[in-house]
């Protein structure tokens, strides 16, 4: 049975490991992992600079997963840093940009996560609310530490999100920041206390962004759909995927 190829950006930060310590091109596993329990064969995409770069990357894929990280760099959107705003990473915010660029000319199917729909948003024009606690006077979009917060989130009727996973469901979240904005994409998803938490591009491409973790889940319709999407995408453009 065939696997469509789905791209996975990467963080690039210090590591230790063994007896190095060295930059290293990094992502959680379970992106990954989730990739393949879905059927889809992962690729992992560090930043990378020089132009056309991302074109030749997209021409090979089938998927781009646009993950989460950082926080993205305020001045893409002209905002002043927040106080609580920190580690952005221009040359990661750049390579995504430039991937999301050639995959809309390509038409690829892609998924945002978390960092993934605030640089998708800014990308397209949009803003982003800093420090959503500002906003809902709670912290349980992103509890501390490496711990995830569990929200109730419901999803717009009739919308893609929604044949995916259903009128709600449970996630699992870490993000302090939200996004304000988001021109040409359609809100689609909310938490009770009204953050928006997805938004898909209208019409038949496949191109939708969460601000939770669907590669921490059980559940992982989110990437289901997409490797669906990757699927009937390599079968139209009559390119085999790998085996």
């Amino acid at each position: 049975m065939s696997a469509p190829v789905i791209g996975l950006t990467t963080y690039r930060e210090p590591a230790a490991w063994g007896v190095w310590q060295q930059p290293a091109d990094l992502l959680p596993a379970q992106y990954a992992d989730a990739v393949t329990a879905t059927g889809g064969l992962p690729v992992l995409l560090p930043p990378v600079a020089g132009t056309g770069a991302a074109d030749a990357v997209v021409a090979r894929l089938d998927g781009l997963v646009v993950t989460g990280g950082a926080d993205v760099d305020p001045a893409r959107y002209g905002a002043e840093p927040h106080p609580r705003t920190a580690g952005w990473r221009p040359d990661r915010d750049a390579w995504e940009a430039a991937l999301l660029d050639a995959a809309a000319a390509a038409r690829l199917p892609v998924l945002g996560v978390c960092r993934g729909m605030q640089l998708m948003a800014v990308h397209a024009g949009g803003e982003l609310d800093q420090h959503t606690p500002d906003l809902v006077g709670h912290d349980e979009h992103s509890p501390g530490g490496d711990e995830f917060g569990t929200l109730e989130v419901s999803t717009e009727p009739g919308s893609r999100l929604a044949a995916l996973v259903g009128t709600s469901l449970e996630v699992s979240c870490h993000h302090h920041q939200s996004v304000r904005t988001h021109p040409g994409f359609t809100a689609v998803a909310r938490a009770t206390d009204g953050t928006l938490e997805a938004m898909e591009l209208p019409g038949d491409r496949f191109c939708l962004a969460v601000q939770w973790h669907p590669e921490t889940a059980t559940d992982v319709g989110l990437l289901a759909g997409l490797v669906r999407a990757a699927s009937s995408y390599s079968t139209a453009r009559g390119r085999p995927t790998s085996a």
